[in-house]
């Protein structure tokens, strides 16, 4: 009998011992401008409830929201990015959730690094609209996906 907190098949996710570790379950979210609106961007809280949703699903508890809102993924100094590979980097982290790839960065190099950094310290990334999901050891893909996604940023994006 499957896990009771895999919603699709057992090998989506890991099992409920590993998820309480102690270690944080980030969810990432990134918009490149803001829509206007003062305070937080409208694509930023849409991104929130979607990963907010997908983690209940999944049973995924106590997301950690790191929001960059209004910056390029062109750019590495944002501080909710910065704050993610620092996390990283010290071993504090189970999960990366995001919408999609894009999200992270567009700098595919980039990007590449720090996926085979998430791989290295044992983080589990999800992009749920790419249905890219390192728990299921089928991300083959993931640096095509990775590619495609940076091919639809002009560099010269603020």
């Amino acid at each position: 009998m499957p896990d009771p907190i895999c919603a699709a098949r057992e090998t989506d996710c890991r099992n409920e011992a590993d998820m309480n570790n102690g270690k944080l379950k980030i969810a990432y979210e990134r918009l490149s401008r803001d829509d206007e609106q003062q305070g937080e961007s409208n694509s930023i809280t849409n991104q929130k409830m979607l990963l907010e949703d997908y983690a209940a699903r999944h049973g995924i508890a106590d997301l950690t929201h790191l929001v960059d809102d209004s910056w390029s993924g062109t750019r590495w100094d944002r501080p909710g990015i910065v704050k993610l590979i620092a996390e990283v980097e010290n071993g504090n982290v189970e999960i990366c959730l995001v919408k999609d790839m894009s999200r992270i960065g567009r700098d595919h190099p980039r990007v590449g690094l720090l996926l085979e950094q998430f791989r290295e310290r044992g983080v589990w990334y999800i992009a749920i609209n790419d249905n890219v999901d390192t728990a299921r050891n089928d991300d083959d893909f993931t640096p095509f996906r990775n590619i495609m996604s940076g091919m639809g940023c002009p560099r010269h994006e603020p």
